[in-house]
């Protein structure tokens, strides 16, 4: 599932490349946000021309969260029974795919890790690497949590973890929404994995990063640790 805003300088060739290491088992999705930039006409060229590829088109862009349970929905109700997610800027490397589903053969949610040996992050500043660095202490300290990359986007889960964690509920529109689809995995009793990966920064276009995003993981991240402990005193 590749989630689209602008991203016409790298869909085609990120398409073509995640169709290559892929089983003949497939299909790729594209949820695309309404881009102006023409992402949708050229993601409608890619699906004409390939019954494996799919698009989704969402008239109102309304953040990267309700883009993903779109997605998630339609994937679900199509039959998958494994579904990635991954950036469409070629931030996550498609040579990876592979190893993420034979990770998932025996684990519900595979996530493509930038922080445990042998992950890591190239082209980013000092600040930029804090801020994410500094995200997943700040969610993993507060919800109690042994996983080293909360605010990762690369990730394979099972269908039966999708089923499970209440997609309808999911509020979070940025990237605190990576935090609490894992962290509802772990409190549903799945079996989470992280796999090393070297996160890459976007080849064209540029980031959608912003100070909302950021505020707003710190604020919700509280409340999922809020809602949790209310779920056990009602329990």
């Amino acid at each position: 599932m590749l989630p689209t805003y602008n991203e016409a300088d790298n869909i085609e060739r990120l398409v073509a490349a995640v169709l290559e290491r892929l089983p003949e088992s497939r299909r790729v999705l594209i949820v695309d946000d309404g881009s102006p930039d023409g992402t949708g006409e050229i993601a409608d060229r890619l699906a004409a021309g390939d019954d494996d590829v799919e698009v989704l088109h969402r008239a109102v862009k309304e953040g990267l969260g309700p883009a993903y349970v779109a997605g998630f929905k339609h994937a679900l109700d199509g039959g998958a029974e494994l579904v990635v997610s991954m950036d469409s800027d070629f931030s996550h490397d498609p040579s990876y795919l592979p190893r993420m589903l034979r990770a998932a053969e025996s684990a519900d949610l595979v996530l493509g890790s930038r922080y445990i040996p042998g992950g890591g992050v190239t082209e980013w500043g000092k600040l930029r690497r804090a801020i994410s660095r500094g995200g997943s202490g700040y969610a993993r300290t507060l919800l109690g949590v042994d996983v080293r990359d909360l605010t990762g986007g690369f990730k394979c889960y099972r269908r039966e973890v999708l089923e499970t964690i209440e997609l309808d509920t999911l509020r979070a529109k940025g990237y605190a929404f990576q935090v609490e689809t894992t962290f509802r995995a772990i409190r549903d009793g799945f079996t989470v994995v992280e796999i090393p990966i070297v996160f890459s920064d976007r080849r064209e276009g540029s980031s959608k990063m912003t100070r909302a995003i950021v505020a707003e993981a710190a604020w919700r991240v509280p409340a999922m640790r809020f809602r949790r402990r209310l779920g056990k005193e009602q329990s």
